[in-house]
């Protein structure tokens, strides 16, 4: 079960911990719960590196829960390890996603940290330079994604690589955290600035750059949508993970893989952590998705009231430079499930 448990604890105690405040030592390293030994060492070695390992729990957790707002399960967070509950100790596609949300994140914080000249050990990748095919010239701070990923492959995958863990859950852990950093590999962008007289681009130099993380979180929000059951085969002397229905087409390593069916997520159970149900959730009367109300409600019906909403209106610019708005009020319909 720990190995299971392990990543929810290292977003809680890295993202949430307020008493921590940042992490400057080895011995902030010792004192922080839920690592395994070897990760003890890797934030030793690598302290600096931590806050940005920090900032990239948190944003794992707000781009889970923008991807998951209208679902029934909505990624919401416990005062408790594991901090999403006992829904992502199961093998399903949640914890696929999880997994898949928590090592982009990582990756993409600690690219993002070494871009802005934050770590001693990264900087701008400049592995990039020279003219390209296209005649512009590189230059720039390209974004150094390869030190990113690799850092996120050695602290997140270390306990599913360590002796002894490799079961089924191993390896779709270890799948789906190789997923989403290749959710940001894939979709690296070109970013360039022209130089000239009065703007013209006579000269233009460009870099590469990651997409912005509300891209990557679409990507696995997808790959989520169309996860692939999978089960656990030997090959020769070698574990995999199979489509679990032979007419399936084998999934790709940007896909997302998942072991167990999910539950409806419609009842609250105060034996399941994060098992919090759809009873007082706000729903969309007209939407036939699942967001919609017969879906979101399970078939328990709704409840409408009218409640009042501010919204800015009325927005004028002024001259130089800010925006001023009034503030309208009025009242709409909510629904809420019973």
């Amino acid at each position: 079960f720990f190995f299971f448990f392990l990543l929810n604890s290292i977003l809680w105690y890295l993202a949430k911990l307020s008493s921590v405040g940042s992490i400057r030592d080895e011995e902030t390293c010792e004192r922080l719960r839920g690592l395994i030994q070897r990760q003890v060492q890797i934030c030793k070695r690598s302290v600096e590196v931590m806050d940005a390992v920090r900032r990239g729990a948190q944003l794992a957790i707000d781009e889970c829960q923008f991807q998951f707002r209208n679902r029934r399960w909505n990624c919401s967070t416990l005062e408790s390890m594991p901090v999403f509950g006992k829904v992502v100790t199961q093998g399903t596609r949640e914890a696929a996603f999880v997994y898949a949300i928590s090592a982009a994140s990582v990756a993409f914080a600690v690219t993002r940290a070494c871009s802005s000249g934050e770590l001693e050990k990264c900087g701008c990748d400049h592995n990039v330079h020279g003219v390209s095919p296209e005649g512009f010239q590189w230059s720039g701070c390209s974004d150094n994604i390869a030190y990113g990923v690799a850092f996120s492959q050695s602290f997140v995958d270390v306990r599913e690589r360590s002796k002894g863990q490799s079961s089924s859950r191993a390896l779709m852990n270890l799948h789906n955290n190789e997923a989403g950093r290749k959710a940001i590999l894939s979709h690296m962008r070109v970013e360039c600035k022209c130089h000239g007289v009065s703007g013209s681009c006579e000269v233009k130099t460009c870099w590469k750059a990651m997409p912005p993380f509300r891209k990557v979180g679409n990507v696995i929000k997808e790959k989520f949508d169309g996860a692939t059951e999978v089960e656990q085969r030997k090959v020769g002397s070698t574990k995999v993970l199979v489509p679990r229905n032979s007419q399936f087409k084998p999934h790709t390593d940007e896909d997302l893989v998942y072991l167990d069916p999910s539950p409806d997520f419609c009842d609250y159970d105060p034996r399941t952590p994060g098992m919090l149900g759809t009873v007082g959730r706000q729903c969309n009367r007209t939407s036939k998705a699942i967001d919609g109300c017969e879906l979101m409600c399970c078939g328990r019906g709704f409840q409408t009231q009218e409640v009042e909403v501010v919204d800015r209106c009325s927005c004028k610019f002024h001259w130089c430079c800010y925006v001023k708005c009034k503030q309208c009020r009025k009242m709409v319909e909510m629904h809420t499930c019973r």
